[in-house]
């Protein structure tokens, strides 16, 4: 079984999507995961790819966050949209940044995932609250490379 099989547990896995749909509960924003082995790619350049790749860049109000994961590399990256990247803090990514680090430099990876997503969901919620109508755009699952 590959690194990437082993990196979360499909309960931890759950646990994530349950955290990127809760995230999402109030907001129009799209939250995705994204986990892989190894790029040969700039980790945050290898980011944006993937977030083309899963059409993230595709949402109505250009309010995608990817949080993406190279497990070989032990390095990950989260990126935003156009949208977010407009109205977010200029310290918004750096310290959702260290909240993940954090935890994964004491080897919870699940823990650092969970606490990007809801960061991330807290701050989409205060600029892109939900609005009848709004639909799930993309879908919650973690996606591997």
């Amino acid at each position: 079984m590959s690194r990437v099989e082993d990196f979360l547990s499909a309960e931890e896995e759950q646990e994530i999507v349950a955290a990127i749909l809760e995230a999402e509960k109030n907001t129009s924003g799209e939250i995705r995961v994204h986990i892989e082995s190894h790029t040969r790619l700039d980790h945050y350049e290898r980011a944006k790819e993937v977030f083309h790749l899963l059409k993230m860049d595709n949402t109505k109000e250009e309010n995608g966050v990817l949080l993406y994961v190279a497990v070989n590399d032990r390095k990950f990256a989260i990126c935003g949209d156009k949208g977010i990247n407009r109205v977010v803090p200029k310290d918004f990514w750096e310290s959702t940044k260290e909240i993940i680090q954090s935890h994964f430099k004491a080897g919870k990876f699940k823990e650092g995932i969970l606490q990007g997503v809801l960061k991330a969901g807290t701050e989409l919620e205060k600029h892109f609250p939900w609005g009848h109508g709004d639909t799930n755009e993309l879908s919650n699952e973690i996606s591997k490379g």
